[in-house]
């Protein structure tokens, strides 16, 4: 089913999309997709600081834009208000083409609420690409990230596990704080903490092409991302109840 969006050229649809965007990375499925690119495109420009998370999830996609571009399918997504206009009805249509504009009227309103459109989702790419194509400058933000690193079994050597992933080492990754937590039949996993420049840094990438491959995959069996939060001035308290008792560097 597809995820729906109303007006994000205004203050009650951006604080929606920065609510739902609260405990997500992405807008449907766990890396990105078209259905960023169709929300990204809706926009006019980029959202106010007032909404945290929308902007640290906008340069987030502007980023990959810039760098790679997105190509994962998505589940779906529509945005009321955000289709092509249409042209008015006559004031005075002929009596046999009466039927004719209320017809197109009930389209209209369907479209508004229901399913995107294909021309509507290739509308919304061919906007991001010519975003991108621009080539506009942009100041270059950080997020913190969260990582649950998970081994193969009880027997994976959970420090050398840890020595694999700081072991990854690039242009704009920072590794932070980091702490095993159990996980239950004598399991426990990784999770660590770490700051990239969004310009320089995919997460995805890092998970699929570093950390899940050889040869840190001889003791990492899967990476998820638990939150991923622009750093701003609330970052900090975004990540006060993760701060306890047992991190260490």
């Amino acid at each position: 089913m597809a995820v729906t969006f109303y007006n994000l050229n205004s203050q009650a649809g951006v604080k929606k999309l920065d609510e739902y965007l609260l405990t997500r990375s992405y807008i449907t499925g766990y890396q990105a997709s078209k259905d960023d690119v169709t929300v990204y495109g809706a926009f006019q420009s980029a959202p106010s600081s007032e909404y945290v998370n929308v902007l640290r999830w906008y340069n987030h996609i502007d980023a990959l834009l810039k760098r790679s571009g997105v190509t994962a399918e998505g589940k779906g997504v529509s945005i009321s208000g955000f289709s092509p206009p249409c042209v008015e009805a006559p004031v005075s249509p002929p009596v046999t083409d009466a039927k004719a504009p209320a017809a197109e009227d009930d389209d209209d309103d369907i479209d508004l609420f229901g399913e995107e459109t294909e021309e509507e989702k290739k509308a919304a790419e061919e906007r991001a690409a010519a975003v991108k194509a621009s080539g506009r400058k942009k100041e270059s933000g950080k997020s913190s990230v969260l990582l649950d690193v998970k081994p193969w079994d009880d027997e994976t050597d959970m420090k050398k596990l840890e020595e694999a992933v700081r072991s990854v080492q690039m242009e704009g990754l920072h590794w932070g704080v980091s702490k095993l937590v159990p996980v239950g039949y004598g399991i426990k996993k990784l999770q660590i903490m770490m700051t990239i420049v969004d310009d320089l840094v995919s997460v995805d990438t890092l998970i699929e092409e570093q950390l899940t491959s050889e040869p840190a995959n001889e003791y990492i069996q899967s990476c998820d991302i638990v939150a991923f939060n622009k750093i701003w001035q609330q970052t900090i308290k975004s990540y006060a109840t993760l701060l306890f008792e047992g991190w260490h560097l």
